[in-house]
């Protein structure tokens, strides 16, 4: 039973990567010409103005920050996107009535949203190099804040694709929710430069935990603890994860 179970996370888990490695001019080029305009803007011509965050150029600070935030949109994007579009044609009901387990249809999809948010984060690291020498503190910190956040944000999509009704539906949340939180979460800033009630404000923005431990991967700075960047990272993530598996064991908003 386990082997069929695994052939099903593989069907669905390649069917979800030749999705969007199909069409790569679409997923991966248009984040890294929007973040080599980032490189440009605020870390050439501005940062230039800036000067030093924390020791490091501005440049410098901002790279991480502008990887995870790539990793975010593209994370959340690919699912939401995908499993709605598998609802909206009614493919989803081939999977339901399946002996396939809820939470093996889970990992696959999810597990499409990280493979995109890491070639995505590889690319923008690598167009990064251009601008700067790439400088790693801690290797395990940025490959585990990577992963934990593209997982989190994936079933965040796979979460708002469950709600939503039309595809209209898909682009309310990132661009009401997730680029706020994004903007506000800490990659063009750092807290400390925030007043305390807006210190304190921002901490309740679950974002500001995970560019803060992407940072202290690479540059060995961080604006929270680590472990409790860790902690909020799984909470996110079981609570998610908890409730994607309850709507969908239930068929909620999938079943006519």
């Amino acid at each position: 039973m386990m082997q069929l179970y695994w052939v099903a996370f593989k069907s669905i888990l390649r069917k979800e990567i030749n999705r969007f490695a199909r069409i790569w001019v679409q997923t991966l080029v248009p984040p890294v010409i929007t973040m080599t305009l980032y490189f440009i803007i605020f870390g050439n011509l501005i940062g230039s103005q800036i000067g030093a965050m924390h020791g490091f150029s501005y440049m410098q600070f901002i790279v991480p920050g502008l990887i995870m935030m790539a990793v975010i949109t593209n994370a959340y994007t690919n699912v939401a996107s995908s499993f709605f579009s598998a609802k909206f044609q009614r493919n989803i009901e081939e999977l339901l009535v399946a002996p396939v387990p809820t939470h093996v249809i889970i990992a696959g999809y999810v597990g499409g949203g990280v493979a995109r948010a890491i070639c995505v984060g590889i690319l923008v690291t690598a167009v990064s190099l251009f601008f700067m020498p790439l400088q790693v503190h801690s290797w395990w910190m940025v490959v585990l804040a990577l992963i934990l956040t593209a997982v989190l944000f994936s079933l965040a999509g796979l979460l708002n694709a469950v709600f939503a009704k039309s595809f209209d539906d898909i682009s309310i949340v990132p661009t009401f929710v997730l680029t706020p939180l994004t903007y506000l979460g800490g990659v063009f800033y750092s807290l400390t430069l925030l007043p305390p009630f807006w210190q304190v404000v921002s901490r309740l923005n679950p974002v500001v935990y995970m560019i803060s431990g992407f940072r202290y991967g690479f540059l060995s700075i961080s604006d929270v603890p680590l472990t409790l960047t860790l902690a909020v990272l799984v909470a996110f993530i079981l609570v998610f994860y908890l409730l994607c598996w309850t709507l969908i064991q239930r068929g909620r908003g999938l079943r006519t």
